[in-house]
């Protein structure tokens, strides 16, 4: 590597944020990102994502934030870390990636490296990115240009589990480009790299690695389905079936996130578009898309056992993040539970104590309650494993509950004999 490089960051969110924060310790970095909110609470010392310390941010000595994109021209490596969703009909949407090419190609220079960390399907980079670029800045891309792909391994909330001690996936446009790619990685990532033959492998790899998930627990909700009509408990059987030394430990569950319930449909669009039609991932896309609704009837139909009505009856919902011990409500799945609620004309009330008011209301229009109302609710379901729930326990989220209700809870937090139902 250069001694001259100097890297822009382009999207500081869970993924950019903390690729910025490491680079910014050892060379010149720009971290970027068109929210200007965002921006002016990172030059604070504040990350509203918590996945970077104020000690952290202030230990940065060559990192500087802009929403300028002019104050990127004299960097040489730009790393893409945007965000890749997608649309209400599952389909990728590529406007952010698009956006992010277009805006590199008007500061872009001869010799400079793109490098892309976010989750897209094989062949976007080349395909769909790169083109961009050379029309707005003029460079031909592979003899002016370069270019790398990287994907991005972070896991919101993992303490443990943190950017220098994940093996980091490399590749570039030309070996020689890999090589110094895979080299500027390893002067962050502590355990090693592994470098891919191209481009293509490196995004395939990617994309597989949420989707193996997926489907696993897609396995296992259907499963919980059947066990459930069997009136057979789905924990005690995966206990049992766990104690063979090669069973593999997943759990029936809510498949939100900004990876898992996303990426498959990224794989499945490029497939289908090459003329094969993927049954097994489809299949278990649409078992995990439908776990929220059966939560909310499996609540219903306990309700009615105890002759609770279910029209204008109170429910609270205890977590709304897409996982445990993070403020993350990206692609949260406990919007279905609500949704489905709320079509029995129940109210529900919504408590998150890591999650952000606002965003909950911005992005999915649920507006939060600052605490549970005690002896109010008619059924109560606990979404999300938050270690304040945990502390709560039985005695304390019963508290909340009104005369004879209901208890569920989608996480497995509560033994068994405490709650009325479970997945």
């Amino acid at each position: 590597m250069s001694t001259e490089d100097k890297i822009a960051i382009i999207g500081l969110g869970y993924v950019g944020l903390p690729l910025a924060v490491e680079f910014g310790r050892i060379m010149p970095t720009i971290g970027f990102d068109i929210n200007s909110d965002r921006i002016a609470e990172l030059k604070k010392g504040i990350d509203s994502t918590l996945e970077i310390q104020a000690e952290e941010l202030a230990d940065t000595k060559l990192l500087t934030f802009s929403e300028n994109p002019q104050e990127l021209v004299d960097c040489n490596i730009y790393i893409v870390t945007v965000p890749t969703p997608i649309d209400k009909h599952h389909r990728p949407n590529l406007k952010p990636l698009e956006s992010a090419s277009e805006m590199i190609g008007g500061v872009i220079r001869k010799g400079d490296i793109v490098i892309y960390e976010s989750t897209v399907y094989p062949g976007c980079t080349e395909e769909a990115c790169l083109p961009i670029i050379e029309r707005v800045s003029g460079l031909e891309y592979n003899i002016d240009f370069y270019a790398g792909y990287s994907p991005e391994r972070i896991n919101p909330g993992d303490k443990e589990h943190r950017l220098n001690n994940i093996v980091k996936v490399t590749s570039g446009s030309t070996p020689e480009i890999a090589d110094r790619i895979d080299q500027l990685y390893r002067k962050i990532i502590t355990v090693g790299t592994h470098r891919a033959s191209s481009i293509r492998v490196a995004e395939a790899a990617k994309v597989i690695e949420n989707t193996q998930r997926d489907v696993n627990i897609a396995l296992i909700n259907e499963l919980s389905l059947i066990f459930g009509r069997l009136q057979i408990d789905t924990l005690e059987v995966l206990e049992a079936a766990g104690s063979k030394w090669n069973f593999l430990p997943f759990r029936p569950g809510l498949v939100g996130g900004h990876c898992i319930g996303v990426d498959p449909y990224y794989l499945t669009h490029k497939a289908q578009e090459i003329g094969y039609h993927p049954e097994v991932i489809l299949s278990g896309r649409r078992i995990n898309d439908g776990m929220g609704e059966h939560v909310a009837d499996s609540v219903v139909k306990l309700m009615t056992k105890k002759r609770i009505h279910v029209v204008d009856s109170r429910i609270l919902i205890l977590g709304l993040a897409f996982k445990e011990n993070c403020p993350d409500v990206r692609n949260t799945k406990v919007v279905d539970i609500i949704a489905a609620l709320e079509s029995y004309n129940s109210h529900v009330d919504v408590y998150d104590p890591w999650v952000d008011h606002e965003e909950a209301e911005r992005s999915y229009g649920v507006t939060m309650v600052e605490q549970p109302r005690e002896k109010h609710y008619n059924a109560i379901i606990l979404c999300v494993r938050h270690r304040e729930f945990e502390a709560l326990g039985v005695e304390g989220i019963r508290k909340f509950g009104f005369g004879e209700h209901v208890l569920y809870d989608v996480k497995y937090l509560l033994p068994k004999e405490s709650v009325d139902g479970r997945l």
